[in-house]
């Protein structure tokens, strides 16, 4: 049995980070994001009974060490799930940077959540293919679902998954990444994530969170951009601050990240629609309206030390292509 699905990063307004229960990964607060619809992963999963290991290729290349490890723990639930052994042949695509800030493990395992669950012969609703996919990857759960997506906290793995708030089409906003590094950062998300309560800030954090879910919320129910900037430049910087103060400490920010962050907020005092935020990695994402999408493209582009700015507009969930 071979399927295909394609499956979109997203970008977090409100952020998780930190878990309840590592093992499960459930994260210790709610998040809402958007799917971004120019950014792709293309994963193909194919059962072979001929073969005694799961292989995996992405971008051409085959993968060992963690990579595989956490792919193969992923089927491993998969073969659970469907009481079928076999392993399987996993060819995953990206047209974006890989751990770099940009969410490719949202897009990775929300795909291989669909095309894997198809080719074990299994029929998931949205709701259980949410689950599944935060089982790879926390944010994956998001990339599941269309549109704007909120992803429930919660102590029951069965309650903690992610549902559309407003489709696809209800606010044409933009993300204009600008990618300043496109190395792959050293300490990656899930130890970060496991490092969350070190951080004397976290508690805090999480406890405020319902505040500011519900602030996002309503700014994008209500298109209110101004109110919308306000919380996510809030919720991005109270995140570093975790992350800054965690042991390892996790130093994501470079001067051309605060670089591009103060001049976005002088873009605002100047009456553009722009507002900055930033997950695990060094890339800034602005996000902007239609009418500001072309300025702050070519304002970023201009910058000598951005390397490239992937611009996107809101996408829908994973879809399987097969």
């Amino acid at each position: 049995m071979k399927k295909t699905a394609i499956s979109h990063p997203n970008i977090a307004f409100i952020k998780y980070w930190g878990n309840r229960d590592d093992s499960l990964r459930l994260p210790s607060n709610g998040s809402i994001s958007m799917n971004l619809s120019a950014l792709e992963t293309h994963t193909t999963v194919e059962i072979d009974s001929e073969i005694q290991s799961d292989c995996l290729t992405i971008n051409k290349l085959e993968q060992q060490g963690n990579a595989l490890v956490r792919v193969t723990d992923f089927m491993d639930i998969l073969r659970e799930m469907s009481g079928k052994n076999a392993f399987s042949r996993i060819y995953s695509i990206t047209n974006f940077p890989q751990s770099a800030g940009v969410a490719s493990s949202a897009a990775a395992f929300s795909a291989l959540a669909l095309a894997g669950s198809k080719a074990y012969g299994l029929d998931l609703s949205e709701k259980a293919l949410s689950i599944l996919a935060r089982r790879g990857s926390g944010s994956a759960s998001r990339s599941i679902p269309n549109g704007f997506v909120e992803l429930m906290a919660s102590d029951k793995s069965e309650e903690s998954f992610a549902k559309s708030i407003a489709s696809a089409d209800h606010w044409q906003l933009w993300d204009c990444v600008a990618i300043v590094t496109k190395e792959a950062k050293k300490i990656g998300s899930t130890e970060g994530h496991s490092a969350a309560y070190t951080s004397p800030f976290q508690p805090a954090r999480v406890q405020d969170a319902p505040r500011r879910l519900n602030l996002c919320r309503e700014a994008l129910l209500k298109k209110d951009f101004n109110a919308l900037a306000e919380i996510i430049e809030l919720d991005s910087n109270m995140m570093h601050s975790v992350m800054m103060t965690s042991s390892p400490s996790l130093m994501y920010w470079t001067s051309h990240s605060l670089e591009i962050m103060q001049k976005v907020i002088l873009w605002r005092h100047e009456g553009i629609a722009a507002a900055y935020t930033l997950d695990a990695g060094s890339n800034v994402h602005v996000i902007c309206t239609d009418e500001s999408i072309h300025m702050i493209k070519n304002r970023l582009e201009g910058m000598p030390f951005v390397e490239k700015v992937l611009a996107s507009c809101v996408g829908s969930g994973a879809k399987l292509l097969d």
